[in-house]
C-alpha cells in the first residue's frame, strides 16, 4: 500500500469545521503519528497557513494581545498549529482566541499541553479532544478497499505485518520499503523522535536510562511491572524510573492497564502492565524481527497488538470504557476486562496458541470473548458496541 491513508479522525475534523462550535480542537498523539500530514493537507484543502511551533518565528504570532491576534484571525478563519506543547505560554492566546473572536483553532501535540503549561485550567470548558494514533486495523482496512472473499486472508496477513514492523503510517504505507529499510526507519523514530523528543521536552538528564527503562519494559510485555524491581537492576532511583514512565505514558508510547480491583479478597495486584502503543518499536528495542512462530514471545506480542487496537478503538470512537486485567491470588488471571460507565463488564482471553480458558475466573456478571489471530478483527470491531 502507498499513499495517503484517510484517518478516522478526518470525519471528526469536518464535522467540526462544518459546525458552529469553535472550541479548540486537540489533537493528540506520538511524533510520526500522522498529525503533521493531516494538518498540511487540510491548509492546502483550506488555503490557510499552518503554524508549526517547532518554529519560534512561529510562535512569536501568538502573543496573549488582541492587537497580535486580530492581525491572525483578520487573514485566518481557521487556525492550523502543529506540536503546540513546544510553546505552553500558547495557552493564554488559545483562550483569548476563543473568547474574543469567531475562529476556529486546530492544534496538535505529540505531549498533551496540559502537562507543560501551568495555565492549562484556564482553557476549561473551551476545548475538545481528539486522537491521531499509530494506524488502527479498521483505517487501514477501510482504506484497502479490499473484495469480501479477500478479508480472511487480507487480515491475516495485517495481523501479521503490524506485529512485526508496528503501525506508523511511514513503514506501513510505504510498500517501497525493504525490510532492513523498514528497520533502519523505526531504529530512527526510536532515536529521533521517541527518545529525543521525549528528553528535549521533558529535559530528562539520561536518554541512555530511558532507553533501557523502555527495554525493560518491552522484554516485560504482558507480565505485570515492577518500578522497584526495573530501578534496582537499573541501578537507578525509583522515584526517576517512575516519574520517566509516566511521561513515556503522556506520551502515547506506553499504554498502562491497570488492575481490577474489586472488595473481593481473592483479587490481588499492585503492578500495572504496561504496553507498547507501537509494536515495530518495542521490537526495535529488543532487536527482533524474526517471523512470529520462531519467537518465544509470541503470545505476548499478540496480546500487545490487541490491547493496542482496543485502546486506538476506545479513543478513536471515544468509547467510554476502560480497559483494566484481573488476577487472583490462585494466579488466575483474566487479560483483558472492560468496564462501561453503567458497571457493564466484558472480559477478553487473548489466545496466540493457548489452550487455557479464563470464562468463569472474573467474579461479576460479564460477557466473554476468546480473541485469536483468526477472528481479532472482528473481536475487537465489536469490543465497545462498534459495528464495522
Amino acid at each position: 500500500m502507498n499513499g495517503m491513508i484517510e484517518r478516522s479522525v478526518k470525519k471528526q475534523i469536518d464535522l467540526y469545521l462544518e459546525g458552529k462550535d469553535n472550541k479548540v480542537f486537540f489533537l493528540w498523539g506520538p511524533r510520526r503519528s500522522g498529525k503533521t500530514t493531516l494538518l498540511k493537507e487540510l491548509a492546502k484543502e483550506l488555503s490557510v497557513k499552518y503554524f508549526n511551533f517547532d518554529l519560534i518565528s512561529d510562535r512569536e504570532f501568538f502573543q496573549p494581545t488582541r492587537e497580535a491576534l486580530e492581525r491572525i484571525v483578520s487573514e485566518h478563519d481557521v487556525i492550523l498549529i502543529d506540536e503546540v506543547q513546544n510553546f505552553p505560554e500558547s495557552t493564554l492566546a488559545l483562550k483569548l482566541l476563543y473568547d474574543e473572536f469567531d475562529v476556529k483553532i486546530i492544534a496538535t501535540g505529540s505531549s498533551e499541553l496540559r502537562q507543560k503549561s501551568k495555565d492549562f485550567d484556564s482553557l476549561a470548558g473551551r476545548y475538545t479532544e481528539h486522537y491521531c494514533l499509530p494506524l488502527s486495523i479498521q483505517e487501514i482496512s477501510t482504506n484497502a478497499d479490499v473484495p469480501a472473499y479477500e478479508k480472511p486472508s487480507f487480515e491475516a496477513k495485517l495481523q501479521h505485518e503490524l506485529q512485526i514492523y508496528g503501525a506508523y503510517p511511514e513503514v506501513y504505507a510505504n510498500a517501497s520499503l525493504s525490510e532492513p529499510e523498514r528497520v533502519d526507519l523505526l531504529q530512527n523514530i526510536l532515536d529521533a523522535y521517541v527518545l529525543k523528543d521525549v528528553i528535549d521536552i521533558y529535559d530528562l538528564k539520561n536518554e541512555k536510562l530511558a532507553k533501557d527503562i523502555l527495554t525493560k519494559i518491552a522484554l516485560q510485555v504482558g507480565q505485570e511491572v515492577s518500578v522497584a524491581e526495573i530501578a534496582k537492576s537499573l541501578g537507578a532511583n525509583p522515584s526517576t524510573v517512575a516519574s520517566y514512565i509516566e511521561i513515556f505514558i503522556k506520551n502515547y508510547i506506553l499504554i498502562p492497564l491497570h488492575p481490577f480491583k474489586t472488595n473481593m479478597r481473592r483479587a490481588v495486584s499492585e503492578n500495572r502492565k504496561l504496553y507498547f502503543y507501537d509494536i515495530g518499536i518495542r521490537n526495535i528495542l529488543v532487536k527482533d524481527f524474526r517471523e512470529l512462530d520462531l519467537r518465544p514471545d509470541k503470545g505476548n506480542v499478540f496480546e500487545n497488538f490487541i490491547v493496542i487496537e482496543l485502546e486506538k478503538l476506545r479513543r478513536n470512537t471515544k468509547a467510554q470504557q476502560t480497559m483494566y486485567f484481573y488476577r487472583e491470588y490462585s494466579g488466575q488471571e483474566v487479560d483483558i476486562v472492560l468496564e462501561d460507565y453503567q458497571k457493564n463488564y466484558s472480559t477478553i482471553e487473548v489466545k496466540s496458541n493457548s489452550k487455557r480458558s479464563s470464562k468463569d475466573v472474573f467474579p461479576l456478571p460479564h460477557t466473554f470473548s476468546i480473541v485469536n489471530p483468526e477472528n481479532y478483527f472482528e473481536v475487537v470491531g465489536c469490543a465497545f458496541g462498534t459495528i464495522h
